[in-house]
């Protein structure tokens, strides 16, 4: 056999020409691109089936009658005209909202106040900060629990007994229909203060010291440098915790189920918010297709109130 059989009985071809590896056919830039499609393809494979697959089928079940017994019944849009026409649904349309606008700013402020004024603190710095974060580590259930002691009647609630020693007449709070959602709201704010000052923290010192310094130079006063410096610095802050918060109010449920669990939200529903009516819908009545259409409500307003405030508190340019 000759020197070229033999070299193309190597290669595989007649004539001895050596084949292309198939890797030799891509760029380097292709090959680039083919890596990061495969490592990220598991990831979007997940999102697919775990998280878009589940949202488009309630799409789908809004529109159907299905009680998990008999077969999913197509009826339109059915479910949102009876949900549309619920004098139910408007008064936990009305709590939901009550709890975002209410609860989101009073909440921002109180924790950075806490944030602003903790930052200058040395001593014991950062046992305070941990003891402002532990509630945020504590489950929701059991904080819920233990606020429901504190709001007792006397001699068992802690909060009567103080009110009782200052004169103050006890209060109804989680049994009235006027205290029981701003008693359930102090709750939320007091369970999220503390990743609220934490992320404000970390703005506040992300802010270069030499504005400061300068500012202190021209004569500014304190006041002045919150308001011309420290605000507008932190706005990129501000603006991620107010959509994190609204959304977190927005879905509101651990409080007030377990706050109200004899009565699932509170006295005459004035605490139950959207989240709670889905539950009750979903897992008490077994109406699926009616209870999807409330989720589909919810994920709309979440996603209108997160766009909303996004391009209110967009960068001017």
């Amino acid at each position: 056999m000759g020197t070229d059989n033999l070299q193309g009985a190597a290669s595989g071809r007649p004539g001895g020409t050596a084949a292309t590896m198939p890797a030799d056919r891509f760029s380097m830039r292709t090959r680039r691109l083919l890596w990061v499609w495969g490592f990220l393809a598991i990831p979007i494979l997940f999102y697919a089936i775990i998280r878009f697959y589940p949202t488009f089928q309630a799409f789908y079940l809004s529109m159907t009658n299905w009680d998990l017994v008999r077969p999913a019944k197509f009826v339109g849009f059915a479910n949102y005209i009876k949900l549309f026409k619920d004098p139910q649904f408007w008064k936990v349309f009305r709590n939901t909202f009550t709890y975002l606008i209410i609860g989101t700013p009073l909440s921002l402020v109180i924790a950075f106040t806490v944030a602003f004024f903790l930052d200058r603190v040395r001593f014991m710095h950062n046992f305070i900060r941990a003891l402002y974060f532990l509630p945020y580590l504590t489950t929701a259930a059991a904080m819920a629990w233990v606020w429901r002691w504190f709001y007792q009647p006397p001699p068992i609630g802690v909060i009567n007994d103080v009110l009782a020693i200052v004169g103050i007449p006890q209060q109804p709070f989680i049994r009235s229909t006027d205290q029981a959602l701003f008693s359930v709201m102090v709750t939320a704010i007091w369970a999220g203060l503390g990743f609220q000052v934490i992320i404000f923290m970390a703005g506040l010192r992300a802010i270069p010291t030499t504005f400061y310094e300068a500012a202190r130079i021209d004569g500014l006063g304190e006041w002045a440098i919150l308001r011309k410096i420290t605000l507008p610095l932190l706005k990129p802050t501000t603006v991620f915790l107010v959509v994190f918060s609204s959304i977190a109010f927005l879905r509101i449920f651990d409080q007030v189920y377990n706050m109200t669990t004899n009565d699932p939200g509170g006295p005459l529903g004035s605490t139950k918010p959207l989240v709670l009516m889905i539950y009750q819908t979903a897992f008490g009545s077994y109406a699926m297709g009616y209870a999807a259409a409330q989720t589909v409500v919810l994920f709309t307003i979440l996603l209108i109130v997160s766009l909303l405030q996004l391009w209110i508190l967009r960068e001017k340019k």
